[in-house]
């Protein structure tokens, strides 16, 4: 009988805690989940075993041979990465609404020090993820340059549409259509779903929902995000499969871009300096500057420690393993 790796309990422990840090990313304005599962080296298995889990689910409705080609798909889907980010990042959904929506709210230059710091050093690893050999010629660094500066310039454009209002009582079919917005952001790095929510003005009513166990508000949103998950996951794994250098340029982009939105001096609609700033305005720093430099730089160390983390074991598991011994 042979012995049973110690590295598979250690394994979804690991995946949970990435689900977990994916699931906190979505909740902060400027902050995507996808930027985490980057920086964690699970987004391309993510997005393939959601591919194949909405290709179960398409051939379950209506594929030829419906129970075989559902069990092909199923079958090749990672499960035992997928469960655990899954439950991860529930955990992360329900626990933590409340305490990341008070230190934003309460504490906005410090909460956007440090995420700041967190995306700007994640902009490396979709970077990283390119071929060399795909960027040798002078030709093709240009265009990769003007594709970086593009999504970056369309990025700062959209985090710059932040809203101050906050729909009090939504309407469901509103709620319904910004998860399946939102969702769509939440598996593309540099794009955040928080802040789009924030943007039309649903990001304090859904993390109340959250907070307060409202079913109904709770449920409808699940409904739109599975419909925008299905529509768009898809669309992702064709891209990052056959356009795979212009797709990870493109997010690289985006992460640069959606720095805008987590600049910490930003105007909050009151007078500064005698002049009123608006919501979202970039400012010079002001106090507190310390506090938010600080955790900016220490959002930086934590990527860091998380890439070599994951390299060193993307490494080990790498390195072939003896064969265990059968009593």
């Amino acid at each position: 009988m042979s012995v049973p790796s110690p590295r598979r309990p250690l394994q979804t422990v690991a995946n949970a805690l990435r689900g977990f840090l994916i699931g906190m990313a979505e909740l902060v304005p400027g902050v995507s989940g996808g930027t985490v599962a980057l920086v964690t080296g699970v987004y391309d298995a993510l997005i393939d075993s959601a591919s194949h889990v909405l290709g179960a689910v398409r051939s379950l409705v209506g594929g030829p041979d419906r129970l075989r080609s559902t069990r092909v798909e199923l079958a090749r889907t990672n499960w035992l990465l997928i469960g655990p980010v899954l439950a991860g990042m529930a955990t992360a959904v329900l626990t933590m609404a409340g305490v990341l929506s008070s230190f934003v709210a309460d504490h906005p230059e410090h909460a956007r020090g440090l995420f700041l710091g967190l995306v700007a050093a994640s902009v490396y690893v979709p970077l990283s993820m390119i071929p060399p050999s795909l960027l040798k010629d002078t030709s093709r660094r240009a265009r990769s340059l003007g594709v970086v500066l593009l999504a970056a310039a369309a990025a700062f454009w959209l985090t710059g549409m932040s809203s101050a209002t906050t729909s009090t009582s939504p309407p469901y079919l509103v709620v319904f259509g910004a998860a399946a917005v939102a969702v769509c952001a939440l598996v593309v790095p540099g794009v955040s779903g928080s802040f789009f929510l924030l943007a039309v003005g649903l990001y304090q009513p859904t993390l109340d929902a959250v907070h307060e166990r409202d079913l109904t508000y709770m449920a409808v949103f699940a409904a739109g995000a599975l419909v925008g998950l299905a529509s768009f996951v898809q669309l992702l794994h064709y891209l990052l499969q056959h356009r795979r250098r212009v797709t990870l340029l493109v997010m690289a982009g985006l992460m640069v871009g959606s720095l805008r939105a987590l600049w910490p001096w930003q105007g909050e609609g009151t007078r500064v300096d005698g002049e009123t700033k608006g919501v979202g305005a970039l400012l010079a720093p002001y106090d507190p500057w310390l506090g938010p430099t600080l955790l900016a730089l220490l959002g930086v160390a934590v990527v860091v420690t998380l890439v070599v983390v994951e390299r060193r074991l993307w490494a080990r598991r790498e390195t072939p393993q003896p064969e265990s011994v059968g009593e």
